[in-house]
C-alpha cells in the first residue's frame, strides 16, 4: 500500500526564515516559468515552451543566482516546474473536453505554500539524525529541522513535501510498501446515508452527529475578517504593518483550526465504521453538482427581471454540505477500509430517500418531511435517514450478489 504521513515541524527562528525564503524562491521560479510560456506563445511564431526546455535552463539559472535559486535542491525546483506543466496539461485537457479552461495563473507569495522533493535523499533526508532521540528532517539550504513525530512511519519513504499552513510548518511523507493491517472479521454489513441534520446515519439506526465546525466558528471568523478588511487589500507583504500581519495570521489560524477539527472528526467517524463492519455502502454522490449555485429564472413578463429561485436557501444548504465535508470523509473511509481489509461499495444515489424498503414503492410523497418517511402505498413509517441507509445497504447487497 501507499500511505502519507503528516508531521508538525518545529523549526528555529533562523530555519523559519530559510523556509520562507525557499517558498518565495520557488514561487518566483514558478511565476517566471509561467511568464516565459505566455510570452513565447504571444510571439508571432507561437512558440511552445515545454517542461524539458525549462528544466534544461535550471543549471544556468542556479549558476547566475548562486545565493538565491542556487541554494535549494535542484530536484525540488524540477518538481515546481512539473507542477506548472501539470497545470498546463489540465488547461488543455479542459479545452478538449469543452469545460471552462481556467488558464494557469501567477502565484502570490502568500498562496504558494508547498515545496516537493521527489526522492528521499535527493535534497532532503527523512530521519537525518538517527543517532538522536529527536526525529529531524534535513532540507537543503535549511538544515536539520525538528519533527514532532506522533506516530511511527511504515514502509519506504518515497517523496517528501514541506507545507506551510498559516504560521505553522509541516512535513508530508509519501511512503510505498506500507503493510496492510487487517481488522478481525465482524460478519456485519452496513449502509450509510450522508446528511446535514445528522452527519451520517447507518442502516442500523445509529446517528453520527454533525459538529458543524465552520458554523460554530462563523462569528469569530466574521469578526477576524472584518478586522482584516480594514487594511488595504493590495499591499506588498513586506509593507504590511504589525497589526495588518496580526490580522492576517488570525484569519489563517481560525481557518486552519476548523480544517483540523473537521479532519479529526472524519478520521474518528471513519475508523468507528471500519472497525465495526466488514462491508460499508454509501451513495455515489456528485457533491460538485449538489453544491452548484441555483440557476437564475428570467421573468417572461418583465424583461431584465428574474423570478424567485430559492438562491438564499440553496446557498445555506451548500454551506452546510461543504462544512460537513462529505467528499473528504468518503475518501478517508475508503483509505481506512483498504488498510483494514474491508470493502466499501458505492451505489446509485437515485431515489434512495423516496423508496419504501418494504414494498418497493417509489414516490416523492413518501418523504413526508426532512426527518419522516411514510410509504403512501403500504403505510410503512421510519426515520427518513435510516430508511435511505437501509435502501443503500439493500442495493449494496444486490451489487455483491451480482459480483458473486
Amino acid at each position: 500500500m501507499r500511505r502519507s504521513y503528516k508531521f508538525l515541524l518545529r523549526p528555529t527562528r533562523k530555519q523559519q526564515q530559510a523556509l520562507r525564503a525557499m517558498l518565495a524562491d520557488h514561487c518566483d521560479l514558478y511565476n517566471a516559468a509561467l511568464q516565459e510560456r505566455r510570452e513565447a506563445y504571444a510571439h508571432p511564431s507561437k512558440t511552445s515552451v515545454r517542461y524539458g526546455d525549462q528544466s534544461a535552463q535550471l543549471r544556468d539559472i542556479r549558476t547566475a543566482d548562486a545565493d538565491g535559486q542556487g541554494r535549494w535542491s535542484f530536484s525540488s525546483q524540477q518538481a515546481t516546474l512539473r507542477r506548472l506543466n501539470k497545470a498546463f496539461e489540465a488547461f488543455f485537457r479542459r479545452i478538449r473536453n469543452g469545460d471552462e479552461p481556467g488558464y494557469p495563473r501567477f502565484k502570490g507569495k502568500g498562496h504558494f505554500d508547498t515545496v516537493d522533493f521527489p526522492k528521499d535523499g535527493d535534497g532532503c533526508r527523512w530521519n537525518s539524525t538517527p543517532h538522536d532521540t529527536q526525529t529531524r528532517v534535513r532540507l537543503q539550504g535549511v538544515g536539520h529541522v525538528r519533527v514532532h513525530q506522533h506516530r511511527p512511519v511504515q514502509g519506504r519513504v518515497k517523496t517528501v513535501s514541506v507545507k506551510r499552513e498559516a504560521n505553522r510548518w509541516f512535513v508530508v511523507l509519501s511512503c510505498d510498501d506500507v503493510p496492510a493491517e487487517p481488522f478481525p472479521e465482524t460478519g456485519r454489513a452496513v449502509g450509510i446515508d450522508m446528511g446535514v441534520e445528522h452527519f451520517a446515519t447507518t442502516s442500523n439506526g445509529e446517528h453520527f452527529a454533525n459538529p458543524r465546525h465552520a458554523q460554530r466558528a462563523a462569528d469569530e471568523l466574521a469578526e477576524a475578517q472584518r478586522a482584516l478588511d480594514e487594511f488595504p487589500k493590495k499591499v506588498r507583504k513586506s509593507a504590511r504593518t504589525k497589526k495588518h500581519r496580526q490580522a492576517v495570521r488570525r484569519v489563517g489560524k481560525l481557518h486552519a483550526k476548523v480544517r483540523r477539527q473537521r479532519l479529526d472528526h472524519h478520521h474518528k467517524t471513519a475508523l468507528a465504521l471500519v472497525r465495526a463492519h466488514d462491508v460499508i455502502a454509501h451513495e455515489d454522490l456528485n457533491i460538485g453538482g449538489m453544491t452548484a449555485a441555483a440557476k437564475s429564472k428570467p421573468d417572461p413578463e418583465q424583461p431584465g427581471a428574474f423570478l424567485p429561485n430559492g438562491a438564499a436557501a440553496k446557498s445555506g444548504l451548500n454551506r452546510s454540505i461543504l462544512d460537513a465535508g462529505w467528499g473528504q470523509f468518503l475518501g478517508i473511509l475508503a483509505d481506512k477500509a483498504e488498510s483494514a481489509g474491508r470493502h466499501v461499495i458505492r451505489v446509485d444515489a437515485r431515489n434512495t430517500s423516496r423508496t419504501c424498503p418494504e414494498c418497493g414503492h417509489v414516490a416523492k410523497e413518501n418523504r413526508v418531511s426532512q426527518a419522516e418517511f411514510v410509504c403512501q402505498c403500504c403505510g410503512h413509517a421510519a426515520n427518513a435517514d435510516v430508511n435511505a441507509a437501509i435502501n443503500i445497504a439493500t442495493r449494496a447487497g444486490l451489487v455483491l450478489s451480482d459480483a458473486a
